[in-house]
Formats: C-alpha cells, sequence, structure tokens
C-alpha cells in the first residue's frame, strides 16, 4: 500500500504536539501534572458522554448536565491533590463525609432532564468511575514521586508499539472480536518485551524490587489490554472509528489513555500495600 503522505505528515505533527504536552506535564512540576491531567479528564469526560450519546440517545444529557459532571471531576482531582497536612486532612474528611450525598444529587438533577434520569444517573457514575478515579489515584502516586506514573506511561506505550509490530510480523490469531486487528501473538509479545524492559530497568535503577518491577509491569500490560478492548467495545456499541478528534489522525483523549485508566487502579492497589 503506498504511503500517504499527507496522513503520514498529519500524524507525524499531532504525535510531536501530543509528546511535547505529555512530556512538559510529566516532568516540570506537580502541578503541571495535576494541571495536565485534569484537562484530561475533561477531556476524556466528553469524549465518554459523546459515546453514551450515540450507544443510548433517549438517555443522553444535555450540555450543561454534562460539563457539570466535568466540574465535579476536576473539584475532586483537586481536592485529593491538596498536600496532607493537619488542615488538608480536615477538609477531605468534612468534604468525604458528604460525597455519598453526590450520587443522590446527580439522580434529582437528571430526573429534571430525562424521562430516563436511572440510566443517566448509571452513567454518570460510571464516568467518575471509568475516568476521574483512576486520575486521582495516578495524581497520588505522583505526589509519591514521577518514576511510577512515569513508568506506567512508559510501560503502555512500549506495551502498544511492541504489540502492534510483534502482531504485524507474527499475528495469526485474533484476540478477540471487539477489536480484530489485535492477536494474541502482538498481545503476548508485547507484554513479554515490556516486561523484559521493566525488569533490565529494575536491575540497574535498584528504585525497588526487581520481582516489584516485573509484577507492575505485567499489571499494566495486562490491565491496559482490557482498558483498550473495553474502550474498543465503547466505540463500537456507538458505531464510531475514535472518541474524539482532538489529535488528527490519532482520534481523541480516550484512546490516547484508555488503558492507563484501567491500569492505574490495579497498579495503585498493588503499590500501596504489597510493595515495601
Amino acid at each position: 500500500m503506498a504511503l500517504n503522505i499527507p496522513t503520514f505528515l498529519t500524524r507525524a505533527a499531532s504525535s510531536v504536539v501530543f509528546v511535547t504536552i505529555m512530556l512538559t506535564g510529566l516532568l516540570w512540576t506537580e502541578w503541571a501534572f495535576i494541571s495536565l491531567f485534569c484537562i484530561i479528564s475533561c477531556l476524556c469526560m466528553n469524549e465518554y458522554f459523546r459515546l453514551m450519546a450515540k450507544i443510548d440517545p433517549v438517555a443522553y444529557w444535555p450540555s450543561w448536565l454534562k460539563n457539570s459532571m466535568s466540574l465535579i471531576s476536576i473539584l475532586l482531582i483537586g481536592l485529593f491533590s491538596l498536600k496532607p497536612n493537619q488542615a488538608t486532612d480536615d477538609l477531605i474528611w468534612n468534604i468525604g463525609r458528604l460525597l455519598p450525598g453526590v450520587p443522590a444529587i446527580i439522580l434529582l438533577v437528571s430526573a429534571l432532564s430525562k424521562k430516563s434520569s436511572f440510566t443517566a444517573w448509571l452513567q454518570s457514575l460510571g464516568g467518575l468511575l471509568y475516568i476521574t478515579i483512576p486520575v486521582i489515584l495516578l495524581i497520588q502516586m505522583r505526589m509519591q514521586g514521577i518514576v511510577l506514573p512515569l513508568a506506567m506511561i512508559i510501560m503502555i506505550w512500549s506495551n502498544d508499539t511492541m504489540a502492534y509490530l510483534m502482531g504485524s510480523f507474527f499475528g495469526k490469531h485474533a484476540l478477540s472480536p471487539i477489536s480484530p486487528k489485535k492477536t494474541w501473538e502482538g498481545t503476548i509479545g508485547g507484554a513479554l518485551i515490556t516486561i523484559v524492559a521493566a525488569t533490565v530497568f529494575g536491575y540497574f535503577s535498584h528504585l525497588f524490587r526487581l520481582s516489584d518491577w516485573m509484577i507492575i509491569a505485567l499489571i499494566t500490560t495486562v490491565a491496559g489490554t482490557f482498558g483498550d478492548l473495553l474502550e474498543s467495545k465503547l466505540k463500537r456499541m456507538a458505531e464510531v472509528k475514535d472518541s474524539g478528534t482532538i489529535m488528527p489522525g490519532h482520534g481523541g483523549a480516550l484512546d490516547r489513555f484508555d488503558s492507563l485508566l484501567i491500569a492505574t487502579p490495579f497498579v495503585f492497589l498493588y503499590v500501596n500495600y504489597f510493595m515495601r
């Protein structure tokens, strides 16, 4: 197949911009990291509701309600990004006591919007669980240090790239009908290469135990693959190719961060409950 020069240049230019923004947000300061993922959260939430609109048009929320969910997401991220001290601990505790009321408020507001309020309510909570909670947990890990969030992102990029290459050369068996282009050979090959690379890095870095690096890489690749399949399922149900158009030639924010959103909670649990 001949190379489409305009398409190639568009994808290359958007990739350069994307990588530049990501590296700036990841490596500059802690608040740059938080700001970056607040923006990513809003973009993902917007695309999530756009998919829900196509999957279930009857329960689709009007734009002002969708924007309200993005605002709630930012407030929650900002709240849990505060440095731990007595004042912020008291604030988080007091606000945390009110959080159980948030689902009830969302249900009441959605009831004023559509007859199918319960479906809209479930969709809104699904957005918070799918997007906001993982972003909060990722920021919590960033507040403990840059190494693990950066390592996770690199592992996901490595896994995606290696899975694509291995699948292109050796792929014969489709992984799932949800995403026919993914193969078992590519998925396993990408995961193994990523785990080996993480192990080599762990051997020379001495930051954590070697077994920790291997397990984190395994969790990231497996959970990340499921995250990719989940988003592919949503797009297939919505009958769209991409979740958005924020990156010309590459799709939307959910297309770029679907793996990270699912992998983060599992890595967070391992890091905080099993690592020394």
